[in-house]
């Protein structure tokens, strides 16, 4: 017997959750399908969560580090990592909780668990059932792009897929890719305890942040002992017993005893039987217009699937989006001109809006407004001077922002607030920032921009005339 459902979600991380959700709780009859055993997706079991776990905790470990080397703690206290990844999945299970399949059905959402397969526009199978639905959501994530190193199967790896599930700490660590996952897990690994060597085949770390950004974080890395090779190619691995070797192209070796892959994601659309739905995909992902609407009307995809970014966060507002369409018939469309990234190294990167690249390519006129951390006196107080704010200016808004410094994710929202209200730099600088706090680098990165006006032949004039003509 074919069960007929208003909407059918594929998937069960962020932006699939949110969709069944709420279309549940406004009454559709709506079944959401998972692969895995579990809901929550790659976010909560092998990205952001777990990793943000362990970053703190190699926080805490550099932190206790930097106390026994200034003498402030008498030594510096041992480091057990599998009480580490303890915590990580500790935290994973608390999360988990709010995801439980119960939660869902008891809005009223069927939830089946095993891989959803399209045998036509309007039905799918998933194992021995067959579901029909007036209305689709492809929510199915990606899953990491690994590059077609020579031996790499046979050698063995890691990804962030494997990775947290280690109880062992790698003594050599070699890092394959220099993006966001890349410097995370270098970093984090580094402080507790592992030698990590970072290679990355483009010319800088975190290609896709301005260059004085790259430096900044390369030269942070570089200070805590980890050895960075930059425009190198992996040209092969192979294995003795417990040791590798990653040869590089130039001739160069790295020995290690375990290998991570961070070389990017790729969308997960094979064995979706997409062509027999009829919607059109590419390596790239699946195709979608701004309502996130497929090829097939009928169908829509949010998150990492469809892109253009592959954050959590973007997932949650394409659900909102493809909600908006699906259950209002409202033509709600995207709008990506506001979009925070974060990049949780120490400091952290945070961008928001434009990148210089991106302003020069539009051709938009802009300024550039910038202060150093080590200025802030908060940052100074607590010992941190690696960092700096950067505004892209242009009639007075912000065209986009860049924060490298501690707490920066959470900084970056006051200017994505501004962006998102079309509020003036002026409207930055007039509001009251408390004293001393890592937030007067906004206010202080605006007031810089302006001082000049203040020596001003004309500002200094019209002084002088208020001055003397009024009483």
């Amino acid at each position: 017997m074919t069960k007929r459902q208003d909407l059918i979600v594929i998937g069960g991380g962020p932006g699939g959750l949110v969709v069944a959700s709420v279309a549940a709780q406004l009454g559709l009859r709506v079944t959401l399908i998972e692969k895995s055993d579990r809901l929550g997706g790659d976010c909560l079991h092998s990205g952001c969560v777990p990793s943000k776990t362990l970053i703190h905790a190699a926080r805490i470990a550099h932190s206790a580090r930097q106390g026994a080397e200034s003498g402030l703690l008498a030594s510096m206290p041992g480091i057990v990592f599998d009480k580490a990844i303890d915590e990580v999945h500790r935290v994973i299970d608390q999360i988990q909780a709010v995801d439980d399949p119960e939660r869902f059905r008891g809005y009223g959402c069927d939830v089946i668990f095993g891989a959803a397969r399209f045998t036509g526009p309007h039905e799918i199978s998933v194992g021995e059932q067959t579901l029909r639905g007036r209305r689709f959501v492809i929510a199915t994530g990606s899953r990491p792009a690994i590059p077609p190193i020579p031996l790499l199967e046979q050698t063995g790896f890691e990804t962030n897929e494997t990775i947290f599930r280690r109880r062992d700490l790698p003594g050599q660590l070699a890092v394959i890719g220099g993006g966001p996952i890349g410097v995370e897990l270098s970093q984090a690994f580094s402080r507790l305890g592992s030698q990590v060597t970072l290679i990355e085949a483009a010319d800088r770390l975190l290609i896709n942040e301005d260059e004085q950004t790259s430096k900044l974080i390369e030269s942070a890395l570089a200070g805590e002992g980890i050895n960075i090779i930059t425009a190198a190619q992996v040209g092969g691995v192979r294995r003795e017993g417990d040791y590798r070797q990653v040869a590089l192209a130039d001739g160069r070796t790295v020995e290690c005893n375990r290998i991570l892959v961070a070389t990017g994601r790729r969308p997960a659309v094979h064995g979706l039987g997409l062509e027999e739905a009829g919607v059109t995909f590419s390596k790239r992902g699946i195709e979608v217009d701004r309502r996130l609407r497929t090829s097939q009307k009928h169908i829509y995809a949010v998150g990492d699937v469809c892109g253009p970014y592959q954050f959590t966060h973007m997932a949650e507002y394409q659900a909102g989006i493809a909600l908006a369409n699906i259950v209002f018939r409202s033509p709600k469309k995207t709008d990506y001109r506001v979009v925070p990234r974060v990049v949780y190294t120490d400091p952290e990167v945070a961008s928001v809006g434009m990148t210089l690249a991106e302003a020069d390519a539009a051709g938009i006129k802009y300024d550039i407004a910038e202060f150093p951390l080590a200025e802030v006196d908060r940052a100074i107080t607590a010992g941190h001077s690696n960092g700096r704010a950067r505004l892209l200016i242009s009639k007075g808004r912000l065209l986009g922002a860049s924060i490298v410094a501690p707490h920066a994710g959470e900084l970056i929202h006051e200017l994505a607030l501004a962006m998102q209200v079309k509020a003036t730099i002026k409207d930055i600088s007039a509001t009251v920032h408390a004293y001393p706090t890592y937030a007067q680098i906004h206010r202080r990165t605006v007031n810089k921009h302006y001082a000049h006006l203040l020596q001003s032949k004309k500002v200094r004039s019209l002084v002088w005339l208020l001055n003397r003509l009024l009483p």
